[in-house]
C-alpha cells in the first residue's frame, strides 16, 4: 500500500480537508520545509530511514510537501548533541565557554578551543595593547581551584584542567617566541627548538655575542648588550610576522630559529644581573 503513489488535485484535497486522512499518516510540520504542490508524508515510524532512502517513494497528502529524503536528513539532524552545561544543561551565551553563564559552573576543557579564543582575540601575531594580563585575571577569577573547593570532585578537576590551561595560554601569547612557535603549531607547521643553525655567519655572531656576555665586567655592560639583544629579538619578531601574514611558513621557521638564539642570550643576561 505505501509503495502506491495517490496523487491528489489541489481542489479535491481542499474538499476533502484532512478527514479522509488515516490515522498512521500524522506527521510533524516544520515550518523551515518547502513548500511544494504536494506533500510527501513519512511513513509508519516502524520504516527505517535508510529503507527510505534506497525507495525514496513519495507519500501524499496535499500541498505542504517534503520528501522521504527530507524526513530523513531532518531526524538525524535534530539528533546532534549540542554543546551545553554539564550541570544544569543551559547553552552558552558567549565563547569560550569555560564557565556556564546559567550556574556559574566551570566547564571541561574544550581542545577546540585555542589560546586566541580564551582571551577573546583574532588569530594575529600582534597582541600589543590587548591587555591580556586583565584578561588573565578575570579568568583567574572564576577558575581558580581554590574557589571550588566546596563543590563536586568532577568540578574541582574542570578547575583545575581549565586553570592550567589559562596560565599556559597566558605565557605563550606574552612571549613573541612562543607565540610565534604556537601560531605555526595551529597551522600544522612544527618548529624543533633545539634544531641548530647552520649558518656561518649566525653562529659566529651567537660565539661573539656570549663571549662578552661572560667578559662583561658590570651590570651597565650587561645591560648594553641586553637591549642590543632585545633590538634584534624585535626585529626577527617583526620579519617572523610579515612571513607568517604572507604565509611563507619556511622563512617563518627561519626568523623563529634566530629569535630562538636571541631569547636564550637574553636569559643569560638576566641571570647575571
Amino acid at each position: 500500500m505505501w509503495k502506491k503513489k495517490l496523487l491528489t488535485p489541489l481542489s479535491a484535497f481542499k474538499r476533502n480537508r484532512l478527514t479522509s486522512i488515516p490515522a498512521y499518516s500524522s506527521f510533524n510540520y516544520s515550518p523551515q520545509l518547502k513548500f511544494s504542490s504536494y506533500i510527501s508524508l513519512s511513513p509508519p515510524s516502524s520504516a527505517p530511514c535508510d529503507r527510505l532512502l534506497r525507495d525514496p517513494e513519495y507519500y501524499f497528502l496535499g500541498n505542504l510537501g517534503f520528501s522521504v529524503k527530507t524526513v530523513c536528513s531532518s531526524s538525524i539532524s535534530s539528533q546532534k548533541v549540542e554543546n551545553r552545561c554539564w550541570n544544569c544543561h543551559a547553552m552558552p551565551e558567549s565563547a569560550p565557554f569555560l564557565v556556564c553563564d546559567s550556574c556559574r559552573t566551570i566547564q571541561p576543557v574544550d581542545k577546540s578551543v585555542d589560546y586566541f579564543d580564551i582571551f577573546g582575540l583574532e588569530k594575529n601575531y600582534d597582541v600589543e595593547g590587548k591587555n591580556l594580563e586583565g584578561k588573565y585575571k578575570e579568568w583567574q577569577k572564576k577558575l581558580h581551584p581554590d574557589l571550588v573547593h566546596s563543590k563536586s570532585e568532577q568540578e574541582r578537576d574542570f578547575a583545575a584542567e581549565q586553570s592550567a590551561r589559562v596560565i599556559d595560554a597566558y605565557r605563550t601569547l606574552t612571549k613573541p617566541l612562543s607565540r610565534g612557535i604556537y601560531m605555526l603549531k595551529l597551522e600544522g607547521v612544527e618548529v624543533d627548538e633545539e634544531q641548530t643553525v647552520s649558518e656561518p655567519e649566525l653562529l659566529a655572531e651567537i660565539l661573539e655575542i656570549r663571549e662578552a656576555v661572560e667578559e662583561a665586567a658590570d651590570s651597565e655592560a650587561l645591560n648594553g648588550i641586553l637591549s642590543e639583544m632585545q633590538e634584534k629579538l624585535k626585529h626577527w619578531s617583526n620579519a617572523f610576522a610579515k612571513a607568517f601574514e604572507s604565509r611563507n611558513f619556511d622563512e617563518a621557521k627561519s626568523s623563529i630559529q634566530r629569535m630562538t638564539y636571541y631569547e636564550r642570550v637574553i636569559d643569560e643576561i638576566v641571570k647575571k644581573l
